[in-house]
């Protein structure tokens, strides 16, 4: 039997990861990240003795946010531990959320379009919380991802969900190689019609609630409002609206409202579909144009991290550039000083600055960087 600590979000994925773990004999420590975004007045959680500068009692008030990281959500999680009487504690991980929440807001203020997700479970996730599983002697570090371990060889691999349509093994890219050896995945052999089934069989308050669809720490899904509020307000990035022919048709109130293959909300009327195609951050013009015109053959990708030993020369593999995007064949290829360079076999549409590039071999992960 090992000990495990389990990020618990409330959710239903991570509280059957607690039941999972469970029932294969480990001891599970189940821990809530708080991010300090919001105001908290009223549940208790337990201390643990000896990890005072990381854990903090967490109060929940009336918060009914469809997110991951919200009071409501701490409550729902503390309800599941009791269920299967587990320790749960609350990690105050406000200043590594900080560094979260500066991230999201510089890319956007240079025109870039951030995951923070990505970035969470690289920094904090699967960063900081395997500090914390250090520091009260566990072997393994689990969450409740859709996404799967198994060894080839003596190697742990990363490999897609069970579930194609919940699969989330995209934003683990980052994760350091050597912490594949001590990370737990238990729902990502499931489909998710099955955790739901297996949470209501076991009477868990979380069984029916829903997954999580916005970013933890905008709450109100103004990630616009969001970036300007957090920013110096003598940053201004409001500029003119114009198209691939150089036609300036209108203006906006600052790039931060726009991400690359974005069809609503340009605010102008163009008779046809027109799409942002390109963020310009020095003259702050936001290019717009035909679906013609977002088409991209290439890309570059600079930070990468390679899960595997990073193939010698172009290799064919399948690429993914955004969560929900599909997998396509491609060629990629390592560069000198941690670059990647993909050559789409069919010009992708999309292909957004800041985002993740991630390259599979089928069903594994092989690594993959951040688009530039």
């Amino acid at each position: 039997m090992a000990r495990v600590v389990l990020a618990m979000s409330g959710g239903v994925d991570s509280s059957v990861a607690a039941h999972l773990l469970i029932e294969q004999g480990h001891e599970v420590i189940g821990v809530f990240m708080r991010h300090g975004e919001q105001a908290v007045e009223a549940c208790k959680l337990d201390d643990q003795p000896g990890t005072s500068a990381i854990l903090n009692v967490l109060n929940p008030r009336a918060d009914h946010k469809q997110g991951c990281c919200s009071a409501s959500d701490a409550e729902d999680g503390r309800r599941v531990a009791e269920r299967l009487e587990i320790p749960f504690y609350a990690l105050n991980l406000e200043a590594e959320f900080q560094g979260i929440i500066d991230y999201f807001v510089q890319e956007y203020t240079v025109g870039r379009t951030p995951n923070p997700c990505v970035m969470c479970n690289n920094r904090i996730k699967f960063g900081k919380l395997f500090d914390y599983a250090a520091s009260v002697g566990a072997e393994f570090l689990a969450t409740g991802h859709y996404a799967r371990l198994v060894r080839e060889n003596g190697h742990p691999q990363l490999l897609r969900g069970i579930d194609s349509g919940k699969d989330q093994s995209y934003a683990l890219f980052g994760i350091k190689r050597e912490f594949l050896e001590k990370m737990l995945l238990p729902v990502g052999h499931y489909a998710k019609s099955e955790i739901r089934t297996i949470a209501a069989s076991l009477g868990l308050n979380v069984a029916d609630k829903k997954d999580s669809q916005e970013i933890c720490f905008v709450t109100d899904g103004k990630h616009d409002e969001f970036v300007r509020k957090k920013r110096s307000p003598s940053i201004d990035t409001a500029g003119k609206i114009v198209t691939t022919a150089g036609q300036e048709v209108g203006r906006h109130a600052g790039i931060e409202r726009f991400t690359i293959g974005q069809r609503r909300g340009l605010g102008v009327a163009m008779g046809e579909p027109y799409f942002v195609v390109r963020i310009d951050p020095q003259t702050f013009d936001v290019v717009i144009g035909p679906i013609a015109d977002l088409g991209c053959q290439t890309l570059t990708a600079d930070r990468a991290n390679w899960l595997v030993e990073p193939v010698l020369g172009e290799f064919e593999c399948l690429v993914q550039i955004r969560y929900n995007s599909a997998a396509v064949p491609a060629t990629a290829e390592a560069l000198p000083g941690g670059r990647i360079s993909v050559r789409f076999d069919q010009p992708q549409q999309g292909v957004a600055p800041g985002q993740a590039v991630v390259c599979y071999d089928q069903q594994q992960v092989l690594g993959g960087g951040w688009i530039e």
